[in-house]
């Protein structure tokens, strides 16, 4: 048994198996929701102390403030000796070299939809109602748990109740924060560039893409899933999360395709309706072999959440603070299988609505559940951390903070150190199995010499910057070779793509592979040799970024048992919009 520290409590989970069992997050289903084997089980409450150990409190009545008298410790400081331009000095990391934590947004000067490359206005006003007063918000006590339960397994009872609750939240008038729309329109303005950072209003806020993807989710998640327990009366009310990592909820929740249900969406690809299986590689375009399809899912959730993700970066995303350009660079599960989810959903057409566009993904119900699974594998990957560090100890990541309308229509701040263990924040997700935890692919080649036969360029002579409108190859040297375990377990070996230029409007795919012996882009990852991937959902408000993306060589490596060789052969494979993608350069680094 292999113990690892979880949450409110030390938990162990067995190394043969494929789900965790007695852990405080995840939970069995309570009465009136089926399990994976047909049983029910008594709902599992749990009492979670602070960090601090202490209880947590709600907001405080009083600790509250206007836009216009807002304290601002950057303002400050850009009038203290001309900081403003020693601030926009930009490190290694893509970020500037003297910054303070994304702030709240003043909602008060939030713009309507513009095309950042044309500068022409849209017709999209994303704008949320104004507020006065914010209130700091804290955690509440946990009386009751909230239980989130798979989709597919989700009782009548329970389906009958969310949909009464979505209902009622179409309902209310259009100006309550808390409707259907304003809550949608959350979504809307914090992802497409509609407010200026607190502090620096050159640039503009944008929450995905960088570390703080999970965070600002989990918040939007958590107050929406609190208005719709309020509007039924139900304190244990969680919203359903879609199984997409397992087979057996893969295919589209049959709660969400009813023409007369207040969850349904005509805005959706009629081609992946029941029975469609999920494609967590989608590239905008049907599979040539349907048959590929679960095996390639399981091989992308293992790359996402084992393979890839040895630091905290490469899983969260690339560091973001006040100053930084947008888009510095999105961690594993962002950039593969929840931007699929999101264009796979969408409707056919490129701007992809609702769901395949991040202005309208708020307006589908299925949105909700998406994220839900999302969050839910956050959890599971702090799990699977053990005595690792699982979040970032950086004052720029856990006092950064944002604007939400809770369920009494009040706007709070909030803060992302306090979004780190799901429980204290009154909610746990159903345990299902975990198909992908042993998922380890194989290679097709071991021992390939392709890397020392190819004719492709350096990875130093081959021109960078370069359009990828076709399959790039190029050679990259390793700075170190044949490490020890010691050497490993310190220190991670990376392939780092910088420089991937794009313009979010578009959806883009690309892959990447390393010593690939085969030259057809025949849609197969299943495969040692698949390295991870690159893509987005499109922007209303497009602009040009530029991204990066940093790839885990060291299992890679194992299982091609290339670990002695001096480079690699690096083949970057376009899906979609590949003549839309620009990629600046490809390296080796280390990084702990």
């Amino acid at each position: 048994m292999a113990s690892l520290p979880l949450y409110c409590s030390s938990i162990t989970i067995p190394t043969s198996s494929q789900s965790f069992s007695s852990r405080p997050n995840f939970v069995t289903a309570p009465p009136g929701f089926s399990t994976h084997n047909g049983t029910r089980t008594r709902q599992f409450n749990v009492s979670c102390k602070a960090r601090n150990g202490g209880d947590e409190q709600r907001a405080i009545p009083g600790n509250e403030e206007t836009f216009q008298g807002k304290f601002d410790r950057r303002n400050l400081l850009m009038g203290m000796g001309g900081l403003y331009g020693a601030a926009n000095l930009v490190s290694d990391d893509h970020s500037p070299a003297l910054a303070s934590p994304i702030s709240a947004p003043d909602l008060s000067k939030c713009a309507r939809g513009t095309n950042l490359n044309t500068q022409q206005p849209l017709d999209v006003n994303c704008c949320p109602p104004p507020s006065q007063k914010i209130i700091d918000y804290k955690l509440p006590p946990v009386t009751k748990m909230r239980f989130r339960p798979a989709a597919h397994l989700a009782s009548q009872e329970y389906m009958a109740k969310y949909e009464k609750a979505v209902a009622l939240m179409k309902a209310l008038p259009e100006d309550d924060p808390r409707s259907f729309m304003q809550q949608a329109n959350v979504h809307c303005a914090y992802c497409n560039l509609t407010y200026e950072q607190t502090g620096d209003p050159s640039m503009r806020l944008q929450i995905h893409n960088s570390w703080h993807f999970f965070p600002w989710h989990r918040w939007y998640l958590y107050f929406y899933e609190r208005i719709l327990g309020k509007l039924i009366d139900d304190p244990t009310f969680g919203l359903p999360f879609w199984n997409w990592d397992n087979p057996s909820g893969i295919v589209m929740p049959n709660m969400f395709v009813n023409k007369d249900s207040p969850l349904f969406n005509p805005r959706r690809n009629q081609d992946h309706l029941p029975p469609a299986i999920t494609d967590l590689n989608y590239a905008g375009k049907p599979t040539t072999d349907p048959s590929k399809i679960i095996p390639n899912n399981l091989t992308e959730m293992y790359s996402e959440m084992i393979r890839n993700v040895a630091t905290l970066e490469d899983f969260y995303g690339a560091k973001y603070v006040t100053g930084s350009k947008p888009d510095p660079g999105p961690g594993t599960v962002e950039r593969g299988s929840h931007t699929a989810l999101h264009v796979w959903v969408g409707q056919a057409t490129p701007s992809g609505e609702d769901m395949g566009n991040f202005y309208s993904a708020g307006r589908e119900s299925l949105f909700f559940s998406h994220h839900a699974n999302v969050d839910r594998l956050w959890s599971i990957w702090r799990g699977l951390r053990g005595s690792k560090a699982k979040d970032f100890a950086e004052s720029d990541w856990l006092n950064a903070n944002f604007l939400f309308y809770d369920e009494n229509a009040q706007l709070v701040r909030v803060k992302v150190a306090d979004t780190l263990e799901n429980p204290k924040m009154g909610y746990v997700f159903q345990e299902v199995d975990l198909p992908w935890l042993k998922n380890r692919p194989t290679a097709r080649v071991k021992k390939s010499k392709v890397a020392t036969t190819s004719t492709a360029p350096k990875a130093m002579e081959s021109g960078f910057p370069v359009k990828l409108d076709k399959v790039v190859k190029v050679l990259v040297d390793r700075p170190k070779k044949s490490r020890t375990k010691k050497d490993k377990e310190k220190e991670e070996e990376l392939l780092v793509i910088d420089g991937i230029e794009v313009d979010t409007a578009k959806f883009v795919r690309f892959e990447v592979y390393v010593n690939d012996e085969d030259d057809k882009a025949d849609e197969i990852i299943d495969k040692a040799e698949y390295a991870g991937c690159y893509s987005q959902v499109p922007h209303k408000n497009s602009t040009k970024v530029k991204s990066k993306i940093r790839l885990g060589l060291t299992e890679l490596l194992e299982d091609l048992d290339v670990e002695d060789d001096d480079k690699i052969l690096v083949s970057l494979v376009p899906r979609a919009g590949g003549e839309d993608i620009t990629i600046g350069g490809i390296k080796i680094i280390y990084a702990s």
